[in-house]
């Protein structure tokens, strides 16, 4: 990885109020809250983001097949900066959300098949992608992919990577040289208990990031 090149944190599956201010504390890049009812770190319907969460920090509601309006509102309601689409939305769908003034990101679940010709259509669409690793869910497994299908990218949109990363692989990005990874998409590498992040855990990423220059603070 090129020292020049700096790579953003986001810390994905955040609810509870209290673990949300000691992660904010880390200065993370971007914070992810999931509002799908499937997901076992969903926020639920009385979450509400600390008022005090820096303004640094861009919101990022992570959601799976649904309506735009709805997506809409709660956007307005957590004052989003974010709409991160983790099921099989369209190329409308997203434009419809980026015309309302949201940044957008598309995920993609990768598997060794991946064909990476079904995002060409997305491109003018969103602000950037996400490669997950491919599962029987929308994300939170835990597990890696092998990055080397990513030389199949063309590199166009700017991507977040996600999917199993953890202190314990986090250095591997080295093999992602010349990409154009954005940013690192962490969440059950990092967890107590699903929703519950492990701040020591996250401060070790940061800091191995920080050693090797590949983000600032």
């Amino acid at each position: 990885m090129q020292s020049s090149k700096r790579i953003k944190l986001k810390v994905c599956g955040m609810r509870d109020t209290e673990n949300i201010r000691k992660v904010a504390a880390l200065h993370p890049d971007y914070m992810g809250f999931i509002f799908y009812p499937g997901s076992k770190r969903v926020v639920g319907q009385n979450f509400e983001i600390p008022e005090d969460l820096p303004s640094g920090i861009r919101r990022v509601g992570v959601f799976v097949n649904e309506e735009t309006l709805l997506m809409l509102n709660q956007a307005k309601k957590h004052s989003l900066d974010m709409i991160q689409l983790h099921g099989t939305e369209t190329v409308q769908q997203c434009a419809e959300l980026k015309t309302e003034g949201l940044r957008v990101i598309k995920a993609f679940s990768i598997g060794g098949d991946f064909d990476f010709d079904v995002i060409r259509s997305y491109k003018n669409s969103v602000d950037y992608f996400l490669f997950d690793t491919k599962g029987p869910g929308y994300g939170g497994s835990g597990l890696t992919f092998d990055w080397k299908i990513l030389e199949k990218y063309d590199q166009e949109v700017p991507f977040f990577l996600s999917g199993g990363l953890s202190p314990g692989n986090i250095l591997e990005i080295e093999k992602l040289k010349g990409m154009n990874i954005h940013a690192l998409d962490i969440n059950s590498g990092v967890e107590l208990q699903p929703g519950l992040k492990d701040v020591h855990l996250i401060d070790n990423i940061r800091m191995a990031l920080l050693n090797n220059h590949w983000i600032e603070y």
